[in-house]
């Protein structure tokens, strides 16, 4: 069974399988929705429901109050249709996104790498070619959960915008059941399925202004993948990356960035080190974190630059403030998100008919 979901202001019609969640559909349509955490936990994803039924699914009360129910909201990537249904929603236009539909492809792992002591590289040689944007995701099929969990693929795509190996960089999180099965139980050789490409992380050419990266911890995924993309598309923009870990055996990828500064004279690596003295032994580069790493590089003054910021959610809140109060406006600042399906609370919740 599927029903008809209109989305406006585009007008454009999908049809929506029984159970598949309108984020789902719209996006292996090639229509973006904003979104970000996909558990119903963020509130990124709400849109409007103009008619028709739909299930709330495990919205959290939080993001999705009742007040909000009773006026027909409703959170997309969570909500399955119970008939046809027109929804309005937030959908921007953006002239550096490409239209790529999400879709399925089936991966052989050929390489898994110890880049440090929590992060391995999974390299993914795919089925078929996927097209995607240097910063974009896919979602990892974990079989022993019978879930997913999202991961920024770490190499940019070939010239035509494809790529028939993709890297994920994977850090084990303390009690985290989908990244110890990755760390622990996936093997070379093995067959694993993906989804993608996700996400609104990515270059915005057409700005044609300096670039600072700001990464901390395995964030440091999409920014390489960018800046990757960049450098061999011969961008003359000056190009910043500041990536911060506590610890210099943490430092991954140290020494491809240091060798990349030395070849192109327009992009600037610093890298930095957040823990004690300890943490980095004869270290003699910036201390500190990533913010106060940014902060005495460019002097206190963002102006004029592009910011892209990935990494754990206080880095990017603190370099966020950083860049604002460095005279950087918030709409050239662009982050990526993920919140954790293990954060997720609540219970399905009951039908919601608009009429």
């Amino acid at each position: 069974m599927s029903f008809q979901l209109t989305l406006e202001p585009l007008g454009a019609t999908i049809e929506v399988e029984e159970g598949q969640t309108l984020l789902d559909a719209a996006l292996r349509q090639g229509i973006y929705i904003p979104h970000a955490c996909g558990h119903g936990l963020c509130g990124t994803c709400k849109v409007q429901v103009c008619d028709g039924e739909v299930d709330h699914g495990a919205a959290n009360p939080f993001a999705l109050m009742d007040m909000e129910r009773d006026d027909g909201k409703t959170l997309a990537c969570c909500a399955t249709l119970q008939a046809d249904t027109t929804i309005e929603a937030d959908i921007e236009d953006e002239p550096d996104a490409l239209i790529i539909p999400v879709r399925d492809f089936g991966a052989t792992v050929v390489r898994i790498e110890q880049l440090t002591p929590t992060i391995k590289a999974l390299h993914l040689r795919l089925d078929q070619p996927m097209q995607y944007q240097a910063g974009q995701y896919v979602q990892v099929r974990i079989p022993s959960l019978g879930q997913s969990r999202a991961f920024s693929i770490a190499n940019a795509p070939e010239a035509n915008g494809f790529a028939s190996e993709i890297e994920l960089n994977v850090r084990q999180v303390p009690g985290g059941a989908g990244t110890t099965w990755l760390h622990e139980a996936l093997k070379e050789g093995a067959r694993i399925d993906i989804a993608g490409p996700y996400g609104r992380f990515f270059v915005r050419h057409s700005a044609a202004q300096p670039m600072v990266f700001m990464a901390g911890g395995s964030g440091l995924s999409s920014p390489r993948a960018m800046i990757q993309e960049l450098l061999a598309r011969d961008c003359n923009q000056p190009i910043t990356l500041i990536y911060g870990q506590r610890s210099r055996e943490e430092l991954y990828y140290d020494d491809e960035f240091r060798a990349l500064a030395a070849e192109h004279p327009h992009f600037t690596y610093i890298p930095a080190i957040s823990g004690d003295a300890d943490a980095g032994a004869g270290w003699d580069g910036a201390r500190g974190f990533v913010h106060e790493a940014a902060r005495e590089h460019f002097a206190g003054n963002f102006s004029g630059r592009k910011a892209y910021l990935c990494g754990p959610p206080p880095m990017v809140e603190a370099c966020i403030a950083t860049l604002m109060q460095g005279r950087l406006f918030e709409r050239d600042i662009y982050t990526e998100k993920f919140i954790s399906a293990a954060d997720a609370q609540g219970t399905r919740s009951p039908l919601f008919k608009r009429v």
